[in-house]
């Protein structure tokens, strides 16, 4: 994978940060890591020695029972936890060859190739449609892009996220005109208009319609071809619908994490067949 320049904002040295050169096919190639992940709130420890790959060009669910740690776990990704007073991180997570927790990378930069888009719909209420999905370029290097190369931008970034013919006619409009799973299609074009490697969902579609819903999971099995996924979900029957491998965490630890198919009916460890049967959680 060619390498990318990574704009950071002034007097923050830049940094590069490459892929990692594979010859793996399709989905199988690692893009994102974690090694020895640990978290924690105050003294309360919440990731355990978490350690997992995630594949390019692929979906990966993270599925268990409430409180175990997903959620945080995807906050870590992309250096949100560290936005909380009081957190801790120690261990790594790799981008390509990159540590995003070393070598005095800042946030920010990390965050325009690891996109998030979070449970609840979060456009900027007081922005127009366009001007939400264009937020992200401001934070450059020097000179942003021109305006008419910003309009390429925003248009491709809404047809990638199904929601161009929607609201190509209405694009100065608030964006909080939008029902509630255009919302977050609009959420999702924010996050891809920085062109990122990596896409991070948090519950997308737990406050959605089962219409809004079906409309985001399609997104995801379409978005899976040129990018990575990782998508935290509590509904078991999301995460097989629309991942290629299923991790399953409880109480902060990494369980197993399987091709989705195996882990659902043959997963290797009792805690996880205790979970998708529906023992507990």
């Amino acid at each position: 994978m060619p390498a990318v320049e990574t704009e950071l904002p002034r007097a923050t040295p830049a940094v590069t940060m490459r892929a990692a050169e594979s010859a793996a096919p399709t989905g199988t190639e690692t893009i994102l890591s974690t090694r020895r992940l640990n978290a924690w709130f105050g003294r309360a420890r919440v990731l355990r020695n978490v350690t997992l790959d995630f594949h390019d060009r692929a979906v990966t669910a993270v599925i268990g029972p409430s409180g175990c740690g997903k959620s945080t776990l995807l906050r870590c990704l992309n250096r949100m936890h560290e936005t909380v007073p009081g957190a801790i991180v120690e261990g790594d997570v790799i981008l390509g060859e990159t540590s995003i927790y070393k070598g005095g990378l800042n946030a920010i930069a990390v965050r325009r190739h690891i996109g998030m888009v979070f449970q609840r719909p979060t456009p900027f209420p007081t922005m127009s449609i366009r001007d939400n999905v264009a937020a992200g370029l401001r934070i450059r290097i020097g000179r942003g892009p021109s305006r008419s190369e910003t309009d390429e931008i925003v248009q491709g970034a809404l047809e990638r996220a199904g929601l161009w013919d929607e609201v190509k006619d209405r694009l100065r409009d608030h964006a909080l005109g939008l029902s509630g799973g255009q919302q977050q299609r609009l959420c999702i074009a924010r996050a891809l208009a920085t062109k990122p490697r990596v896409l991070l969902l948090d519950e997308p579609t737990a406050s959605l319609d089962p219409l809004s819903t079906q409309t985001i999971e399609e997104l995801v099995y379409e978005l899976r071809q040129s990018i990575a996924v990782v998508i935290v979900t509590h509904n078991m029957q999301q995460a097989a619908r629309v991942s290629n491998r299923t991790a399953f965490m409880l109480a902060g630890e990494m369980i197993e994490v399987a091709p989705t198919g195996t882990l659902f009916t043959n997963p290797r460890d009792s805690r996880t067949e205790s979970y998708v049967t529906g023992r507990f959680g």
